[in-house]
Order: structure tokens, then sequence, then C-alpha cells
């Protein structure tokens, strides 16, 4: 589901400032789409329905997505599909995305990044609690650029 888009692209602006509202730099496009990509999937009540559905007719579904799943977001998933109902299948949808998100991220991700994850809470952009390792990350998305001299020596930046 792409409900975290338009919070991330207004994040992605602001971050920039003003030169993130100019036209020329092509986020406010961006902004203008991350509503639509909610459309093109479909309705997110219809998916989370579909994925109730899903787990019903097919128990060995969730099973498999279990074993999946890292501690302790294997038990957080546990608990989810045993209070799923239909009232809740938002919650069970985005409870189950998360930690699976969190898994892959333990299981594929620098130890940073998995750690703010995880630290995260739900927390708004910018809170995350002191004492992660924020700088690495910044680090390592920061662009590598190459510079060339006239005598052809390389300074990587």
């Amino acid at each position: 589901m792409c409900k975290r888009g338009p919070g991330h692209a207004a994040e992605a602006l602001e971050c920039l400032g003003g030169n993130g509202y100019v036209e020329e730099s092509g986020l406010p496009r961006v902004y203008r789409q991350q509503p639509l990509q909610s459309i093109w999937e479909g309705s997110g009540n219809v998916q989370c329905l579909d994925v109730l559905r899903a787990l019903e007719r097919e128990p060995d579904c969730a099973e498999a997505l279990l074993a999946e799943l890292e501690q302790p977001f294997r038990g957080e998933a546990e608990r989810a599909l045993r209070e799923a109902d239909e009232a809740g299948a938002r919650r069970l949808v985005e409870r189950l995305a998360v930690a699976l998100q969190g898994s892959l991220l333990v299981r594929h991700a620098p130890a940073p990044v998995a750690d703010a994850f995880r630290a995260r809470d739900r927390a708004a952009y910018g809170s995350l609690p002191p004492g992660l390792d924020l700088r690495s990350i910044i680090d390592r998305n920061l662009p590598i650029v190459v510079l060339t001299s006239a005598q052809g020596c390389r300074l990587t930046v």
C-alpha cells in the first residue's frame, strides 16, 4: 500500500526548503502523484479484506509468512493474526507489512538502518530516540563524487 508516499514526498519537499517546491526539481510532480498511487493499487479496504480472505482460505499462507519473519517481528505478527477480524483488516495488514519490512531490514540492511527502523515506534519524522548511528545512515546515502584532474588523478569524495 502507498499510504506513506504522500508523507514521504512532503518531507522531501520540506527538507529541500524552497528548492523542493520549484517545479524544475521534479519533487512537486512526485508530491502530486503520490495520492494517485493508492488509487492505482486499488482501495486499501478492498486489499486488506482480500488479504484476510486469502488467510482464511489458505491458512498455510500465514505459516509461510511467519517463517520469513525474524524476532521480535514474528511474535508481533502472530499476535496480529490471532486478533484478526474483518473490522481490523487494515490494522492486520499494516502489522504484517511492518513485520516483514523489519525482518527484511534485519536480514539484509546495515545494522544502523535496521536499528533505526526498530526504534522508530511510529515516531514522527526527525524524532528518533538518541543513541542511534544516524551518521552512518546519512553517509550511506550521500552521493559519491569522483573528481579527475587533467593529469588523470582521481579523487573520490
